[in-house]
């Protein structure tokens, strides 16, 4: 299994860009992706940062979370076709009109599916394009407190420790010959074991890093933030964005 929201090297043009041209991007898209609720412009949004990805050589990471986006869009539509009764009735699940889906919970299932797409995407290309060191830099510039840009970098960096860590303990409770079933209910049993250990060691793990964190003297590193340089492919980006959410706008107001 690939880690998730792990950085990856590169010289590529996403990475040479400036951090602070990279957070201005994934939170300008995050905010027209919750702006607008048109399925078309959601899904340029989509081909936008696909195509951003692709000329940066950093598609098949972005790709590796589809079959996540199916999972969410196959709930979405459950949950959405399941409580929502707005829009034509194209068919009952049930006889005598129980359960009716209508065209009103199908789009808003696909506009919410689109939609945590673009904000998942957008994120992503962030965070593993940008060495850990450059985002908190980048933070600090912004004014940021300490505490709070490490705890961002924190929780970003623990998601694919935490990864592997539960990998190994299932492996290791595998090893010991516990095999609570094929299926979805074995694979839920099989979350206990795994679960409760991989929490225990987190939180033992929450001091040791607090202490390094305090000897090391990264809060007092914000104080003196490193200066940022921007490039052409900085104002490049800055101008689509800028661009992109503008239309959003234009179309959605």
């Amino acid at each position: 299994m690939e880690d998730i929201l792990q950085y990856i090297p590169g010289n590529s043009l996403f990475h040479r860009l400036s951090p602070l041209t990279k957070i201005f991007f994934a939170v300008v898209m995050m905010f027209a992706a919750v702006i607008t609720t048109d399925p078309l412009l959601l899904s340029l949004m989509v081909l936008f940062v696909l195509f951003l990805a692709g000329i940066s050589k950093l598609l098949r990471p972005l790709l590796r979370q589809l079959p996540l986006l199916l999972m969410l869009a196959a709930a979405l539509l459950i949950l959405t076709v399941l409580t929502m009764a707005s829009g034509d009735v194209l068919f009952c699940l049930l006889p005598n009109g129980m359960f009716p889906i209508t065209t009103g919970a199908i789009l808003f299932a696909v506009e919410m599916a689109l939609r945590f797409t673009v904000l998942i995407f957008a994120f992503q290309m962030l965070v593993i394009s940008t060495q850990p060191r450059d985002l908190v830099n980048a933070l600090y510039t912004l004014k940021i407190p300490a505490d709070y840009a490490l705890m961002f970098l924190i929780a970003v960096r623990f998601i694919p420790t935490l990864q592997r860590e539960g990998v190994r303990i299932n492996e290791a409770q595998l090893s010991r010959g516990y095999y609570p079933g094929g299926g979805v209910l074995g694979k839920v049993k099989q979350l206990g074991p795994v679960m409760l250990p991989l929490m225990l060691n987190s939180l033992a793990k929450a001091d040791t890093l607090g202490l390094t964190i305090d000897m090391r003297g990264y809060r007092l590193a914000g104080k003196n933030p490193r200066k940022m340089h921007f490039g052409a492919s900085d104002a490049v980006l800055f101008v689509l964005t800028v661009l992109v959410f503008a239309g959003v706008i234009l179309l959605t107001v």
